[in-house]
């Protein structure tokens, strides 16, 4: 039997809650098991406090299922809140602890790829400066970033305009942007559908390495929002600043999240097209959503990035701007719910070619690469891919296409 450690259990209490699981959802992944006379969760609950202490192997099950370094548990006290690193702060207005742990647990993953992924391209010798990560600041105009996107990425409006819908819109800027040495991903859970993570608690976050800068999307949300978080989180690279982006609304008060927003607009529906001025002052918000319609189908992008451009310039009051928002998301969730019960009905893609389409091909890529030069483990790979290391083989016998 393993030797027990003497810890704050205050602190693990604190790896789960910030993990984003309960009592019972935890005391499973641990594999605790129930007995005639205690549930596993009475069991990890007695561990929390303090009534018993954890085994070494219990703390080492603990470090993988939380994400934690083994270290964290031999801490004297739990870290304050206000030590979290302010670039990754929910942008969330009512967040709860269980999504705030969901989400930090998200970062913290997705940090420990990135860092594997770059290790693994500076020992290849593959590792290249990116000159555009932090290339930029927020005291210039936010058509000089969007312009500089824009020649970097070498997409054009027109190419915008005939993207032939917002999914073919983002499929190009995704592949513009891994062609530049971004990695891609579409992420909204911890792995399972128990662990997702709402798109009014993050839409988006980047982490600004010069090496192997890292955005993730929040598949969750509604697809016609990914370019305007693609496009935003790569106003953060420029600016080198990481960050967590939330819905789409009225300016923000953040003034980094701000210019990023506004980035974003400018890129995907610039300035020049909105030459006219509408005078929509005293409108409702049905008169707004009629206004915007046109304009979202033909730039290819949502009625709320149409909505939050129209707010800027204040062309539109911010009560009906507001009412916009909401009605809008309203539209999305129900619609969302009927694509779920479509795709229940009619049965989805494989597991592989959607999680192919979450990783994304720059990703895929590098992971091959790695394996076939024994720069990665399979263990390691499967790490950076989220999946059994059992996975790894499957997934990557899917379509290899240039990174």
């Amino acid at each position: 039997m393993s030797q027990t450690q003497q810890i704050n259990p205050r602190v693990l209490a604190w790896a789960r809650e910030t993990a984003g699981f309960t009592v019972e959802e935890a005391a499973e992944k641990l594999a605790l098991g129930n007995t005639e006379r205690v549930s596993a969760a009475e069991k990890l609950f007695a561990l929390e406090a303090g009534q018993k202490a954890p085994t070494y192997s219990q703390l080492l099950k603990a470090a993988s299922v939380y994400k934690r370094p083994l270290i964290a548990f031999y801490m004297a006290n739990p870290p304050r809140e206000e030590e979290r690193s302010e670039d990754f702060r929910t942008v969330g207005a009512a967040v709860s602890r269980r999504e705030a742990g969901l989400l930090e647990a998200l970062i913290r993953d997705v940090k420990a790829r990135q860092q594997i992924v770059r290790s693994m391209l500076e020992d290849e010798d593959e590792a290249v400066r990116l000159p555009f990560v932090s290339s930029a600041s927020i005291k210039q105009t936010t058509s000089l970033v969007s312009n500089a996107i824009r020649t970097t990425l070498a997409i054009t409006e027109a190419d915008q305009r005939t993207a032939k819908g917002p999914d073919r819109l983002f499929a190009l800027l995704r592949s513009a942007a891994e062609r530049i040495g971004v990695f891609v991903l579409l992420l909204g859970d911890m792995g399972s559908p128990q662990s997702a993570i709402s798109e009014q608690v993050f839409r988006g976050f980047a982490i600004a390495d010069d090496v192997a800068p890292f955005v993730v999307i929040n598949d969750r949300d509604a697809r016609t929002a990914r370019s305007f978080t693609l496009i935003h989180e790569l106003a953060h690279l420029w600016i080198g600043a990481g960050g967590v982006s939330g819905p789409v609304s009225q300016a923000s008060t953040n003034s980094i999240e701000r210019f990023c927003n506004d980035v974003a607009g400018e890129f995907l529906l610039p300035s020049q097209a909105l030459e006219s001025r509408f005078d929509l002052s005293d409108a409702d918000a049905e008169t707004v959503l009629q206004a915007t319609q046109h304009l979202a189908q033909e730039w290819n992008v949502s009625q709320a990035l149409v909505t939050y451009r129209f707010a800027r310039k204040r062309w539109i009051s911010d009560a009906a701007a507001g009412e916009v928002f909401a009605l809008l998301a309203t539209r999305w969730r129900r619609e969302r719910e009927k694509s779920r019960e479509d795709q229940a009905d009619a049965g989805g893609p494989s597991y592989y070619v959607v999680r192919r389409s979450r990783l994304g091909t720059a990703l895929l890529n590098v992971v091959r690469r790695g394996l076939q030069s024994d720069a990665l483990t399979h263990t390691r790979a499967a790490k950076v891919l989220g999946v059994n290391p059992v996975s790894v083989g499957p997934l990557l016998l899917g379509p290899k296409r240039a990174a």
